[in-house]
């Protein structure tokens, strides 16, 4: 079993929230893909289907944002899912509006519905996180993240939303995730974030460097005595 965990809090008060593009997301792939309507399960509503000939199942923890973990967490360990089995869906304040982001584990920059997925299933689960832009002035962003979408944000978010169900099986697995995030670019026009690798030097550079003479100084005492060692200017 895979679980894509979309989050955000329950309850028509945060449906249209920036806050809830998660389950915005998993709301669009069950629609889209022909999964079971939706139950009661695991502190979540939850969704059976198939995709990329892998059963999958939608959450949608009803916990509230801050407790999240609880609700994958139950689901991880009834289906005994490996981390890395589990895809979360959430909102990215220092991502721009519509930017998507593909990784395995990191940090939780600050978003409570991570940290406590953290607790509950370790770290080393995908992560897709979308854009929702930053207010520019951290007093802003509570607001921001718990205020609804602006009307001018349908320009990209139903483009988004609609590529991400209709491209739901690229989501199975991680070899398709380029092939995934393309997708995405076309239909908002908005550039996908990608992590760029680290670039160490290899131990055969590291040791030429290591291996290379000391400059010889050009003046000085020390100077004059190799001078007369080894010859050199009178």
């Amino acid at each position: 079993m895979r679980i894509i965990a979309g989050l955000g809090n329950p309850g028509s008060k945060y449906s249209g929230n920036r806050h809830n593009i998660g389950f915005m997301a998993v709301d669009a792939i069950q629609n889209h893909a022909g999964f079971s309507p939706w139950s009661k399960k695991f502190k979540a509503d939850v969704s059976e289907g198939e995709l990329s000939g892998e059963k999958v199942l939608l959450v949608k923890p009803q916990t509230f944002m801050n407790l999240s973990g609880e609700s994958v967490g139950d689901a991880m360990r009834f289906y005994k899912c490996a981390p890395g089995d589990i895809l979360v869906i959430y909102d990215e304040l220092d991502l721009a509006p519509g930017k998507p982001r593909l990784k395995i584990g990191g940090g939780h920059g600050g978003h409570n519905g991570i940290k406590s997925i953290d607790v509950h299933c370790g770290k080393d689960y995908r992560r897709l996180r979308l854009g929702i832009g930053h207010p520019g002035n951290k007093e802003l962003v509570n607001n921001h993240v718990l205020g609804d979408f602006a009307k001018s944000d349908k320009v990209w978010l139903e483009p988004l939303l609609d590529a991400i169900a209709g491209n739901a099986e690229l989501l199975i697995h991680p070899k398709d995730e380029s092939s995934f995030l393309n997708k995405l670019a076309l239909a908002t026009g908005v550039k996908p974030a990608v992590d760029k690798p680290n670039v160490a030097k290899s131990h055969i550079h590291a040791a030429r460097n290591h291996a290379q003479p000391a400059k010889l100084p050009a003046t000085g005492p020390m100077a004059d005595m190799l001078k007369k060692l080894f010859g050199g200017d009178k």
